[in-house]
């Protein structure tokens, strides 16, 4: 026989495509509500386009039109420095070459003698005139120059030494040489997007309006309050979902009311033969088989009482707000005539929205349970925003881990008896989580800080 090998090679985990792992990403980092991802799936590509849209425009147009004009305002000042040049150099010369330059080409000029440049002044941090005018200077003039377009207001003033101790100023518009009009385009453009925004977020949010009212709809349902004034409304297929919701919230009452109407009549019938069975054993002789017959009877009785309780579930019961600290003291109240030690810390008129009877049962239940299997019970209560929290501690054995979920199935039982209800048909915390789910909560069981079982029921308010 060939031996196998107990050494088993384990499986790699299985390499998650780069799909995969961008939509996990955005899973973790995206909100989680609707609404705010919708503005998202319109904000982000109009945020997207608009900076491609302000890319382009800055650099084709605003660095296109910047050059342009720069390398214009560098060939003005050339000429007139050309014309200088070969012009006689004398003051009614130098008179005219300003007053022709100011009257044609729209420039301030100034012809400085026994003057120098300035030192240089410090560059702009970013500035695509200071670099493209001082570029086309350089190459169109070929002289020492000066400039600043930033040191008056909206005026470029470039200084020019001719030759040593003759300075020409130029004066003249930031307009000349500068493409004023993108800060416009980009104001509009900003606010066009800005209008955009508010329109989104507008009309997405009345298109949302109707799926968060669906929703809130089908969790008060689920919490068993009354919700009958749902109408279905906003987009085609949001409707479609609403009347799908209100028709299943029909059939599902419709049930109920049948089944409550059915458990009615049966409960009637059957309570009506053991009446009649108790009312036979009376005419008869108290003897040891009359004894144990009336001791079936009302085992039976008391078993029929916990079917019932566990098939009537809330019993259709609305939600009221309810005293938990009176709930609580009545319940600790019956335990303690049965000789249980029990503990109940509750603020005083601490309310919450419950079904009073069915809410009542599910921790009259869980506090059964606790006090059959220990000598303590303690019952606390408290509010956590969205929450009610209601925990029973005991000190008794507890249960442990890998059996916590079983104890809730129906007719399950464990350490003699650990899901009994008052009837001991084994439906005690099968009927609490129940009436848990029916209010849009849950129980949780963990270990006590006495020592033994933690049970723990989360209700919404």
């Amino acid at each position: 026989m060939t031996a196998v090998s107990d050494h088993i090679t384990p499986r790699k985990p299985a390499r998650r495509s780069l799909y995969w792992r961008f939509n996990r990403f955005l899973e973790r980092h995206l909100p989680a509500g609707l609404y705010p991802r919708s503005l998202l799936i319109v904000i982000v590509p109009m945020l997207v386009l608009q900076t491609i849209m302000a890319g382009i425009f800055m650099e084709r147009h605003w660095d296109q039109v910047t050059r342009r004009l720069s390398r214009s305002v560098a060939r003005d000042l050339a000429l007139v420095i050309a014309f200088y040049e070969k012009s006689p150099h004398t003051p009614a010369t130098m008179r005219e070459l300003e007053k022709l330059t100011e009257d044609n080409l729209k420039y301030g000029l100034k012809i400085e003698t026994n003057a120098k440049l300035p030192p240089p002044a410090p560059k702009p941090f970013f500035s695509l005139l200071d670099l493209k005018l001082s570029k086309y200077i350089a190459s169109e003039v070929r002289l020492p120059f000066w400039i600043d377009t930033i040191g008056q207001s909206r005026r470029i003033d470039v200084r020019i030494q001719v030759e040593p101790g003759l300075v020409f100023r130029f004066t003249t518009d930031l307009e000349r040489a500068y493409a004023s009009s993108t800060y416009i385009f980009l104001m509009w453009m900003a606010g066009s997007t800005l209008v955009i925004l508010i329109l989104s977020v507008f009309f997405l949010r009345n298109q949302i309006k109707p799926i968060l009212q669906l929703a809130r709809a089908a969790h008060a349902f689920g919490m068993g309050r009354d919700v009958d004034d749902f109408e279905p409304r906003g987009a085609a297929e949001v409707q479609t979902a609403a009347r799908a919701f209100v028709k299943m919230k029909n059939r599902i009452e419709r049930h109920v009311d049948q089944r409550t109407a059915m458990l009615a009549g049966v409960s009637h019938d059957l309570r009506t033969i053991l009446t009649r069975f108790k009312l036979e054993l009376a005419f008869l002789d108290d003897g040891p088989r009359v004894k144990e017959l009336r001791r079936d009877v009302e085992e039976m009785q008391r078993m029929l009482e916990g079917y019932m309780a566990f098939v009537r579930g809330d019993g259709g019961e609305q939600v009221h707000e309810t005293d938990i600290a009176a709930m609580l003291a009545n319940i600790a109240s019956s335990l303690a005539r049965g000789g249980t030690a029990i503990e109940v810390a509750v603020a005083d008129k601490l309310t919450a929205p419950v079904k009073p009877d069915a809410f009542k049962r599910c921790i009259a239940n869980l506090a059964a349970n606790a006090a059959r299997h220990a000598g303590k019970v303690a019952i606390a209560a408290r509010i956590e925003e969205p929450y009610l929290i209601v925990t029973v501690d005991d000190d008794g054995p507890g249960i442990p881990e890998e059996k916590r979920n079983a104890v809730f199935r129906p007719f399950v039982r464990l350490d003699e008896g650990r899901n009994l209800d008052e009837a001991g048909t084994g439906l005690g915390l099968a009927i609490a989580l129940d009436i848990a789910h029916s209010h849009g909560g849950r129980i949780i069981l963990d270990d006590s800080p006495l020592g033994g079982l933690r049970a723990t029921v989360r209700v919404p308010v």
